[in-house]
């Protein structure tokens, strides 16, 4: 089969499209999918960069997210049968296959039936940035209808996301985007109060949209700077949930302290890495949950770039040039 190969750490020139033998099932509750596609997330350039999960396993195969079709069940599957459209967050961090290849396989508890109304190409691009938003909204955030919160780069691929999720709870939304297409965007997904970031100071705009009280829920997806301008943001005793990781100096901790703000952080990958089985399944039942909103009408997903297998290297490119708008997925067509 052809697969893309993470060569080495490095730059996207280490992602090489390789021929090599069809993965084996490596127990009988495993299935084998014929890939359809496979998303391309923030977390596979990074992975590429630096390999800090596994980084005695290359060459590896990148790629969390996919979409296929069952091909082969192990004997004690119970789940799905040959022919079965399913969707999946697994593998891609070096310990086994991910999803930039033809084939992959994976535990049949941690794959779910694709929502039936979207395309396998869709279905690629939607468990991590499902995943992420999920936990921190409704397990980290625990947001509720009527509360207000701000979602930043809420155009991008778990920002739009969240943006409809939050609007299905009942939330009222602002949203930090760079630009009138985007904020068009985001209103057309539940945002109430749209600011331009590049022109606008979101602390200001914030506080003024809540009348100076600050927003119950900061949701994250920036790190760095805007993180550490979100303390100002959220109302006192609120919440700032990030899914990056940015160092507090001590006037920022006490900063977050005096305004007493929990502070949350996602690292979706988390049971994957640790390896904890009904963690896995957890998220296996958000995806179950999560295509049944997009079967309602209640979630979709944006794929602003659709790149064959073998340009796995540019769609890193698009990834890390930024400003990215929706999801980026590669075909195997």
């Amino acid at each position: 089969m052809q697969a893309i190969l993470m060569t080495a750490a490095g730059n996207a020139d280490m992602l090489q499209l390789r021929e090599i033998a069809r993965p084996e099932l490596p127990s009988p509750h495993h299935l084998l999918v014929k890939l359809a596609a496979a998303g391309v997330n923030p977390i596979d350039t990074k992975l590429r960069a630096k390999p800090v999960y596994h980084p005695d396993k290359l060459p590896a195969i990148l790629g969390c997210d996919g979409a296929g079709i069952v091909e082969e069940t192990g004997s004690a599957v119970t789940r799905f049968e040959p022919g079965d459209a399913v969707y999946f967050c697994n593998g891609g961090i070096g310990d086994e296959p991910g999803c930039y290849a033809e084939y992959t396989t994976l535990h049949e508890e941690y794959c779910a039936a694709k929502p039936a109304n979207l395309s396998l190409e869709e279905s690629a691009a939607l468990p991590l940035v499902l995943l992420a938003a999920w936990e921190v909204l409704i397990e980290r955030a625990n947001l509720q209808a009527g509360q207000t919160i701000l979602i930043h780069a809420a155009a991008g691929g778990v920002g739009h996301v969240a943006v409809q999720l939050a609007h299905h709870l009942g939330a009222h939304i602002a949203v930090t985007v760079s630009g009138d297409k985007k904020a068009g965007l985001t209103q057309g997904l539940g945002a109430e109060k749209t600011i331009n970031y590049r022109e606008q100071d979101f602390v200001r705009e914030t506080l003024s949209w809540t009348e100076g009280r600050g927003v119950d829920i900061v949701f994250d997806t920036v790190g760095g700077e805007t993180f550490l301008r979100s303390l100002n943001a959220v109302r006192i005793g609120g919440k700032l949930a990030s899914l990056l990781a940015t160092p507090l100096s001590l006037a920022d901790t006490q900063l977050a302290r005096l305004r007493n703000l929990s502070l949350c952080f996602e690292l979706m990958l988390t049971p994957q890495v640790l390896k904890l089985h009904d963690e896995r399944i957890r998220q296996r039942r958000i995806l179950e949950q999560g295509a049944q909103l997009v079967e309602a009408g209640k979630l979709g997903v944006l794929i602003s770039h659709k790149l064959p297998l073998k340009d796995a290297a540019e769609a890193h490119r698009l990834i890390e040039a930024g400003g990215m708008t929706g999801k980026v997925v590669l075909t195997m067509q």
